[in-house]
């Protein structure tokens, strides 16, 4: 099996991608690196509902650091944007660039996102982004579009069967409107 990074926003929405790309020949590595998240109660929250996942199925999670600071310096100027806006293609970006980063800093060549598999986010957006970083850090992206297939209502029964916190929002201060 090919190691994969599978950056993960919540427990939720990674459930049916570590399904699938295990049955794709894959062995998931979860990467939560979010500093999007706000409040930090809302990021432990869904921190720890991901962690313990990962380890009741026996897969590796990773967190990186939490600086919301990051994010708000460039999103402040966005604040107003809707959502699938520039805001979220920054974020997006923001959180890819330290995606493929941890990938290349532990050896292994794959990275994709949990990002597709939301309804309320643009895959297209998400793989702009995540394909120019690809070519510029030499770490290959994998085009997964979680959302068909009806994953995102496969990932909220894995949800429902393992009794996880399921969000009301993307997790930023600006999508909690």
């Amino acid at each position: 099996m090919k190691k994969i990074i599978l950056h993960a926003c919540c427990a939720p929405c990674a459930s049916y991608p570590i399904e699938l790309l295990t049955k794709d020949n894959y062995k998931p590595v979860v990467f939560f690196y979010n500093p999007n998240i706000f409040p930090f109660s809302e990021y432990k929250i869904r921190k720890n509902e991901l962690e313990k996942y990962c380890k009741k199925i026996g897969v590796d999670f990773y967190e990186g650091n939490y600086d919301i600071k990051k994010f708000f310096d460039f999103a402040k100027e966005y604040k107003n944007e809707p959502e699938k806006g520039t805001r979220c293609s920054l974020c997006f970006n923001l959180r890819l660039w330290r995606t493929a980063e941890f990938a290349k800093e532990n050896n292994i060549e794959y990275f994709t996102t949990t990002l597709t598999v939301s309804p309320h986010k643009s895959s297209k957006q998400i793989f702009e982004q995540a394909n120019i970083i690809s070519l510029s850090s030499g770490v290959q992206f994998v085009n997964y579009d979680f959302k068909k297939h009806d994953g995102f209502k496969i990932s909220r029964q894995i949800a429902r069967e393992n009794n996880m916190y399921t969000q009301k929002y993307c997790g930023c201060l600006y999508s909690i409107r």
